[in-house]
């Protein structure tokens, strides 16, 4: 697939109204948010929502999510809104949650992966709310990257992935959270975390006072069970080499990996814990740095291709916090392959 001459928008004023203009057109659009780059089109256009799918080469049964920019456009996308979703919103919205809501019946088929449900998000990000603005409908808009891959979080991962599948590229510099948006389903008893991301559990907690976890944060979802979220069925994330999760001390990890030295072998790690390993690194942020790690995450996967590794160990982070979504990334990266030495 090759039918786009992709030109690099800035995110200022033209550009903006340049990325709004083939929106509307039903054309797809990569734009930046605070979390990852995503590839936008018209939600409401079940066309426009398909070269989504066709651009990422992303299964049909894996639902998409519908970003607003105005809380004011909530009503006519869903059949309900409950009143856990109004605190929420009020506490982090614009931001990086996402909710799932029963929807209404203007969202396509296409967008809800034929589920009786929607997710619906509001960007913090300025160029993502103005886009959205100027074009004045919701775009579903997943990562901008082929399925399967990191998700971008430059502007030149989104090029790297996508040159000449769509027409343009949003640049709105490097994305501040890095990871996806946390997906809550409000549509049960009891709200229920089915993606982590920076809207942590904690923080869900200290607003709604009790919340379910979905097991397929931490486990495989069975594969008969539907995905009514992204990122819940599907590996993703995934670099071309073949990547273990390693749990152990820095000094064990060191050792661990010397120990399966070869050519190809390589180490993902924290800042400043590389010094006695005898193979090649990537870093991603300091060991209790947890907004670094996020931000930094999927470029550390992408740059383990540019270092030709083969099989790559990955020192496992801390699973509190946002550090939560960074273990969710990496072990869909890593297939669920996951050593424990502590």
């Amino acid at each position: 697939m090759n039918l786009y001459e992709t030109c690099l928008l800035k995110g200022n004023e033209k550009g903006i109204k340049k990325a709004a203009e083939l929106l509307r057109s039903g054309e797809t659009v990569a734009i930046p948010t605070e979390t990852v780059y995503g590839l936008a089109a018209n939600a409401l256009d079940d066309k426009a929502v398909r070269r989504i799918f066709e651009a990422k080469g992303r299964p049909r049964d894996n639902p998409l999510i519908v970003h607003i920019s105005d809380i004011n456009r909530l009503d006519e996308l869903v059949a309900d809104i409950p009143k856990s979703a109004m605190i929420l919103a009020d506490k982090y919205w614009p931001g990086p949650l996402t909710m799932i809501f029963n929807r209404s019946l203007i969202i396509p088929d296409s967008v809800s992966a034929g589920l009786s449900t929607v997710a619906v998000r509001m960007p913090s990000h300025p160029v993502a709310r103005a886009i959205i603005k100027e074009a004045d409908i919701p775009l579903a808009a997943p990562s901008a990257n082929r399925s399967g891959s990191p998700s971008p979080t430059t502007a030149a991962h989104v090029l790297h992935d996508m040159r000449g599948r769509i027409p343009a590229v949003v640049d709105g510099g490097e994305c501040i959270v890095g990871v996806e948006s946390t997906v809550v389903d409000l549509t049960g008893n009891q709200p229920k975390l089915l993606r982590p991301g920076g809207i942590t559990p904690e923080m869900l907690i200290s607003v709604l006072g009790g919340l379910q976890i979905h097991p397929a944060v931490k486990s495989r979802l069975p594969d008969d069970e539907p995905a009514v979220s992204p990122g819940l069925k599907y590996k993703h994330y995934s670099p071309k080499a073949d990547v273990v999760l390693v749990k152990a001390a820095p000094d064990r990890f060191a050792d661990f990996v010397n120990s399966q030295k070869r050519e190809g072998t390589a180490a993902m790690c924290f800042d400043g814990e590389e010094g006695t390993l005898q193979v090649p690194f990537v870093t991603y942020g300091s060991r209790h740095d947890l907004n670094a790690q996020a931000r930094r995450v999927f470029d550390a996967l992408r740059r383990l291709d540019d270092i030709g590794a083969a099989t790559v160990y990955c020192s496992c982070p801390d699973e509190k916090g946002i550090g939560l979504a960074v273990y969710n990334r990496l072990l869909r990266a890593t297939g669920y392959e996951v050593i424990e030495l502590d």
